[in-house]
């Protein structure tokens, strides 16, 4: 179970990495809309899994791997706008979440 502590810093994470993929959309997702749904932060606070959601691109696997491609530069562009918050930037490691398409595919398997 994660800390009060812990769940601040992904909800901030969470935020302020929303914003960067909403404002560089072009550059880190090669034009798809990226929506950061989960952020799970480490107890040691040293590493933050991002979980995102891919839409409207041409190809979203394509997306997903320049998203991976350029973590270093999402993560420093991060640490520039918390740099106040946190003493340390978290590495970010990125996965593709595929909630929504399991709920979809469960969906249609109901009907």
């Amino acid at each position: 179970m994660a800390s009060i502590r812990q769940n601040k810093i992904a909800e901030l994470l969470k935020r302020e990495l929303s914003m960067i993929f909403q404002q560089n959309a072009t550059g880190y997702c090669k034009g798809a809309m990226v929506t950061v749904t989960i952020v799970r932060v480490t107890k040691d606070l040293s590493m933050a899994k991002v979980y995102l959601s891919i839409f409207g691109g041409k190809d979203n696997e394509d997306s997903y791997k320049e998203i991976v491609k350029k973590a270093s530069q999402i993560r420093s562009e991060l640490a520039k706008i918390v740099k106040n918050q946190l003493r340390k930037t978290p590495e970010l490691q990125f996965y593709v979440d595929d909630s929504l398409d399991y709920a979809m595919k469960i969906d249609e398997l109901l009907r």
